[in-house]
């Protein structure tokens, strides 16, 4: 019987230990937005399996997020015992600018020197990673890591494109031509998320064919009122292209997944959207060759570095955050996200056989190289995504005029310019 107490006593206290091993097991918290599909959520997927395998010690627990839950309540979340240790969250002043002014994220800065990034990536590279204390990008402390590019592009259906005798353009009335040329026979040229993002990632575009170096760092930086002459432009000429049946007056309601199934699907030759397309439509697309080209502008395109991962100053783990982050930015996931389709910031492209990822790696250096990347349209002032989203739905339905949306968009950014 002693011999029995003594084994249920032994076997009792193991169990304990082992609950009081489970309970006090750290937790690794990691949220990003990236779609499964693409290549960032592809690569990220296989990066997080080897950091898991690395620290089995630890809780690694990993939440799929949306983008436009972030964009709506990033800010609350991170300004409570809710935030991760590290996420994926959108650069640019109105987002991770304002976040960093508020105090929500951690400095990285010692990170940078510890980890090798500054030995990685460019001081170009870490332009937008950088805020200072009015949340303005460009100077001040690193408060995030980007380890990818973006672009917007005109995605186009080759075999299409072959068919009408056409070629990609390289200006902006060869863009127009082309148009033209699809609409005369019968089709509706360009499939466009009007209430979505690809809706103000085309008026941008077309505003950038106006903009100069100038009007380009004012309107980022918030250095002057906003002069509305580009996207003046932008707007009319998006005014006449409904109007022509270059779009079509359906995609006043339209999202960008419904009007990306109209281009995968074959139905529209060409799609204005980003890089983050491209794992997608390498998975997807089986019935048609199809490629993407520069919407021609003289010098800048909608586009930058990557969203960031950043560390909430809540972070309980910031050393297993920047590892995780060194992780990403290594050069085997670097060259396996070119060859997943994606636009790798870091990579040497003699690793990627993928031909969509060497193209678009190849592109991404073309644009940086001649500083070309003009940025996203609503990242001068919080809330402006919401507010081009809107007026750019109105000037598409027809309940704005070119000249009353500019007038509207002025307005929030004015006062935003003169209020920092």
């Amino acid at each position: 019987m002693k011999r029995i107490a003594t084994l249920a006593l032994a076997l009792g206290t193991a169990m304990l230990m082992t609950s009081i091993g489970h309970a006090e097991q750290k937790t690794f918290k990691i949220w990003w937005f990236e779609e499964p599909t693409t290549a960032q959520g592809i690569v990220w997927k296989k990066a997080l399996e080897e950091f898991k395998a690395k620290h089995p010690d630890i809780n690694v627990s990993f939440e799929q997020k949306t983008f436009q839950q972030l964009q709506a309540s990033g800010g609350m979340i991170l300004n409570s015992d809710q935030a991760p240790d590290v996420l994926e969250y959108n650069k640019g002043n109105a987002t991770a600018g304002l976040v960093a002014s508020q105090g929500l994220l951690t400095n990285l800065d010692a990170y940078v020197k510890k980890e090798g990034w500054d030995k990685i990536l460019n001081e170009g590279d870490f332009v937008l990673s950088r805020y200072d204390e009015k949340g303005i990008y460009g100077s001040g402390p690193v408060w995030g890591v980007s380890v990818f590019g973006e672009y917007v592009s005109c995605f186009y259906n080759i075999d299409m494109f072959e068919k009408a005798g056409l070629k990609p353009p390289t200006t902006l009335e060869e863009w127009v031509a082309d148009l033209e040329a699809f609409k005369q026979k019968g089709l509706t040229p360009l499939a466009l998320g009007a209430i979505d993002t690809s809706g103000q990632h085309l008026l941008a575009s077309l505003a950038y064919t106006k903009a100069d170096d100038a009007w380009i760092q004012n309107y980022q930086g918030l250095k002057a009122p906003l002069d509305g002459a580009p996207y003046l432009y932008a707007a009319q000429t998006l005014v006449d292209w409904v109007s022509k049946g270059y779009i079509s007056k359906d995609s006043t309601g339209m999202k960008d997944p419904d009007a990306a199934l109209l281009f995968t699907s074959g139905k529209a030759p060409m799609y204005v959207s980003g890089t983050w397309n491209l794992g997608t439509f390498a998975s997807t697309i089986k019935d048609f060759k199809w490629g993407q080209f520069v919407i021609p502008t003289p010098k800048y395109s909608v586009g930058s570095t990557g969203n960031l991962w950043v560390v909430p100053k809540s972070s309980k783990n910031p050393d297993l955050a920047a590892e995780w982050i060194s992780l990403t930015l290594s050069p085997k996931y670097q060259a396996e996200l070119g060859n997943a389709g994606g636009v790798p910031i870091a990579a040497d492209l003699s690793a990627i056989t993928n031909p969509i990822g060497k193209n678009a790696a190849a592109v991404f250096k073309q644009i940086s190289d001649k500083n070309g990347l003009g940025f996203y349209p609503d990242w001068p002032v919080p809330g402006y995504y919401d507010v081009l989203n809107q007026k750019d739905t109105g000037l598409f339905q027809g309940s704005l005029t070119a000249e009353q949306f500019v007038e509207e968009i002025k307005q929030v950014y004015d006062d935003a310019q003169e209020n920092q």
